[in-house]
């Protein structure tokens, strides 16, 4: 069985994942990987192709397309884990979606050649993986980059309806738009390991790593290893403060801002006591319309090939 699979979404990147199929066999085929590939055919596809190549006895398993097909591969190699007594393989991910924001997070740049290079370099680090209940998912569902309730939520719901637009423009558009469709903000309680915040929440966004959107930087100092959710809350505030936020937040600068706070704690639940909470994780749709949202990190669940030279 050879020791790397490579799990592709075709459709990822508007079709970018499809026509990179010849430019990664050979650039794996040059390197002397051992290595087969699978397609994705339909969504939660790639959860199951993970679990299956991690019974086949895979050691690597890599996700090429963008966040939606990353978190599918993390939540089989999650749920192998789970299933089969801690066994399970490492992370390994080739950027060729629209975000690639958890690629960004483990230092694994965008394209075909840098993903290749990486996984032939083969650094490896173990990174925490947070879990989510509520929303389409009560039994819950792993991720790695982060969960966005609210404003970023529905930014991301947006983006998707970009369709000449990809990446970061995508996102941008969507932003700006999204000042004029979700203003009212619901109140929700916030319960955190240092306490309780009861608030008009624009968006609340609890990121293991530091990027969603392409550039949006929500959590700057962020560290997928650390134990530790970093959580942004945003107030309720005018439509001319939000757009001056999205300043701040393309360059990470948004502690500190009137209407921003920023907190760290291994818990949150997020409870809707009048309104709704939109919710994605790693962009992957949560709910349009829940009322409460459980996250939890698991510290140093999986170990991922990044492209961080400071690894071990």
């Amino acid at each position: 069985m050879p020791s790397y699979r490579i799990i592709v979404n075709p459709t990822s990147g508007r079709g970018t994942g499809g026509k990179s199929i010849p430019a990664i066999e050979g650039l794996l085929q040059q390197a002397g990987f051992e290595f087969d590939m699978v397609q994705t055919e339909r969504p939660w596809h790639a959860v199951e192709l993970a679990e299956r190549a991690v019974a086949d006895g895979c050691q690597v398993v890599v996700a090429a397309g963008g966040d939606g097909t990353a978190n599918e591969v993390l939540n089989g190699l999650m749920r192998a884990r789970q299933s089969g007594g801690g066994r399970t393989a490492a992370l390994g991910l080739i950027s060729v979606g629209r975000g690639n924001d958890f690629a960004h997070g483990i230092h694994v740049p965008p394209g075909v050649e840098a993903g290749c290079r990486i996984l032939v370099e083969d650094r490896r680090t173990a990174i925490d993986v947070g879990r989510v209940a509520g929303g389409l998912h009560p039994e819950g569902r792993f991720f790695g980059n982060g969960v966005g309730i609210g404003f970023d939520a529905v930014v991301g719901f947006e983006a998707l309806k970009l369709r000449p637009l990809s990446g970061y423009p995508s996102y941008l558009v969507a932003a700006l738009k999204t000042i004029f469709l979700y203003f009212r903000a619901p109140k929700v309680r916030v319960e955190m390991d240092a306490g309780d915040m009861t608030l008009d929440a624009l968006m609340v966004s609890t990121m293991n790593g530091r990027r969603l959107g392409g550039g949006f930087h929500m959590a700057p100092q962020g560290d997928m290893s650390d134990g530790l959710f970093d959580v942004c809350l945003v107030e309720q505030v005018s439509r001319a403060r939000v757009f001056a936020l999205i300043s701040h937040f393309t360059r990470g600068t948004q502690a500190g801002q009137a209407g921003v706070h920023m907190a760290r704690t291994a818990a949150l639940r997020v409870t809707a006591l009048s309104g709704v909470l939109p919710a994605h994780a790693d962009g992957e749709t949560l709910c349009v319309d829940g009322t409460r949202l459980e996250m939890q990190i698991l510290p140093r669940q999986l170990e991922v090939i990044t492209g961080y030279r400071g690894a071990a």
